[in-house]
């Protein structure tokens, strides 16, 4: 987050979407009201119009983030994230081994939403589909094992519970390394002092959606940022990703 412009990815008259910084709030909030630096205002203030917020990404994760530009095309974007007929895609780095591909079905709670001030007890559906793209074994003893090993996923989420990604793969045992909230603080140092890495290493790479208003397939793919291209290159995985990622 060098400058306040922010890079856009895809624009029209109705949406624009752009790559989202770690570190970067989508819009105020009540825990964080002291943050002034928001990417719904960024963007309002750099396109000089106002921008409506269709969905979120955690603060800590980077990647694609669609807004829309007027009140209507806010609700069919809305309603489609709604009815799960968005196709999103992350990449992220995790703690151990993991299965070639899998499901995680897990029922999630809600959690307190500080954005919009409500809780929720209740137990909602939350579904999430992941692939393995690679594996590393690092020679370093950072917790119980002389020997630590990560995964590099693909996921692929099918419900948009909060936090949704981060609490799954941690019910699994397999945390996203860099998750202060849901993580292993052993394995998030080590990538810290010893990798400099200080992020959560999770990113929305890509939105697929048919347009409210043209009908024709949106495919909108976000390139990496340069802390998680540098894990990329430290576990030999940079050609296991699209070359679209990297820049």
């Amino acid at each position: 987050m060098q400058t306040d412009k922010l890079e856009i990815l895809y624009q029209d008259e109705h949406y624009v979407a752009i790559n989202k910084p770690s570190g970067l709030l989508v819009h105020p909030t009540i825990i964080d009201r002291h943050e002034k630096r928001v990417a719904m205002r960024l963007l309002r203030d750099q396109l000089g119009k106002r921008v409506y917020v269709v969905h979120r990404l955690d603060k800590p994760t980077s990647g694609v983030l669609l807004f829309a530009l007027d009140q209507q095309a806010a609700r069919k974007a809305s309603d489609q994230f709604a009815r799960r007929e968005i196709q999103k895609t992350y990449l992220a780095v995790i703690r151990g081994f993991v299965e070639e591909k899998g499901q995680i079905n897990f029922a999630l709670k809600e959690v307190e939403d500080k954005i919009l001030n409500q809780k929720s007890a209740n137990l909602k559906d939350a579904t999430t589909n992941y692939q393995k793209l690679a594996e590393y074994e690092l020679d370093a003893n950072i917790s119980r094992y002389p020997i630590s090993r990560y995964s590099l996923v693909q996921i692929k989420p099918k419900t948009g519970r909060m936090h949704q990604i981060r609490r799954h793969l941690s019910q699994i045992r397999h945390p996203i390394i860099g998750d202060t909230k849901y993580g292993d603080r052993h394995h998030n140092r080590y990538f810290r002092e010893k990798l400099d890495c200080n992020r959560l290493l999770l990113s929305a790479t890509e939105l697929i959606f048919i347009h409210p208003f043209y009908k024709s397939s949106v495919k909108i793919t976000s390139p990496l940022e340069s802390q998680f291209i540098g894990i990329l290159d430290n576990f030999n995985w940079r050609k296991t990703v699209s070359a679209d990622l990297i820049c």
